[in-house]
């Protein structure tokens, strides 16, 4: 799993999205899947990051002049994250483990979701858990159909492709 803080263009919204790889993100935003959770807009990039790297147990602190210590004097600063990047991992976790239980029983439908959705709201089938792909503008057109649908937090990978 990969994270990049995204930017919408209309409002500047920035917020955190999971991915696969790279090349998923990549294939989401050329199939205009991406959309700020904000404000609906697909007009999304990545945005500037800072880098999480984490120091390994072996090295020194960082030395940080300090601007309250006189001149050529110095104080130490830590390099590395603090506890809660434990504390995040084990969310993280919780939240795909909680993912994983709800799709349990859903039946992955790919690009047909909306189709499908449509189809079972109205009665034309059977109802049942389904999870698939929509575009943002179509999984908003659902909801104002009164079709419930949620963005799942984590990209799903398709049973085609695990194989």
């Amino acid at each position: 799993m990969i994270v990049f803080d995204l930017k919408c263009e209309g409002q500047g919204h920035v917020f955190e999205a999971w991915f696969g790889s790279s090349a998923d993100y990549a294939d989401q935003k050329e199939r205009g899947l991406l959309a700020c959770p904000l404000c609906g807009d697909t007009r999304v990039g990545k945005a500037l990051m800072a880098p999480a790297v984490a120091a390994k147990g072996n090295q020194r602190r960082e030395i940080v002049p300090s601007q309250q210590q006189p001149a050529g004097e110095a104080e130490t600063a830590p390099v590395a994250a603090g506890p809660d990047e434990a504390k995040m991992r084990a969310l993280v976790e919780a939240l795909a483990d909680a993912q994983k239980k709800v799709l349990e029983g859903s039946t992955w439908v790919g690009r047909g979701f909306a189709e499908q959705a449509r189809a079972m709201h109205y009665g034309e089938q059977d109802k049942g858990s389904i999870h698939g792909e929509v575009a943002p503008a179509e999984a908003k057109a659902l909801a104002e159909e009164g079709i419930n649908v949620a963005q799942l937090p984590f990209p799903v990978i398709p049973p085609e492709a695990k194989n």
